[in-house]
C-alpha cells in the first residue's frame, strides 16, 4: 500500500535543514525554466528582449552582452509562468522523478553525490 503525500500541515513541520534543501530545488527548477528560454534566444534576441530600443541602458554604447543578458533574463524570469513554491513543493514530493531532468543540480552540497534527491 503506498503511502499519501504529506499533507502541507505535515509540510510545514518538517526540520529547518529539510524545508531549506527543498526551497534550494525549486530554486534551481525556476533557474532551470529561465536558462531554457534564455539559451533557446539568438544573440539578437536577447538584444531585443533586453530592451534594444526600448530602454536607456539597452541602448548605452557601453552595454555589454552580459549585461544584455542580465536584462533579457530579468525579463524571462518576470514573464515566465512557474508555480508557486508551495504548490511546486507538493507537486515534486508525489512524484520528485518528473522534475529530475529540470534541476540543474545548484542545490547540491560539496558531500551530495549526484543521485541524492
Amino acid at each position: 500500500m503506498s503511502e499519501a503525500p504529506p499533507s502541507r500541515a505535515a509540510a510545514s513541520q518538517e526540520d529547518p535543514e529539510a524545508a531549506g534543501l527543498m526551497r534550494a530545488k525549486y530554486l534551481d527548477y525556476c533557474s532551470s525554466q529561465v536558462a531554457e528560454v534564455l539559451l533557446a534566444l539568438s544573440p539578437d534576441e536577447i538584444f531585443m528582449m533586453a530592451g534594444g530600443g526600448e530602454s536607456a541602458e539597452a541602448d548605452d554604447a557601453d552595454v555589454s552582452f552580459d549585461d544584455m543578458v542580465r536584462m533579457a533574463t530579468e525579463r524571462i524570469s518576470a514573464r515566465l509562468v512557474l508555480p508557486s513554491f508551495e504548490i511546486w513543493a507538493e507537486e515534486y514530493r508525489a512524484d520528485p522523478q518528473q522534475f529530475d531532468a529540470y534541476l540543474l543540480g545548484l542545490w547540491r552540497g560539496e558531500g551530495d553525490s549526484p543521485t541524492d534527491s
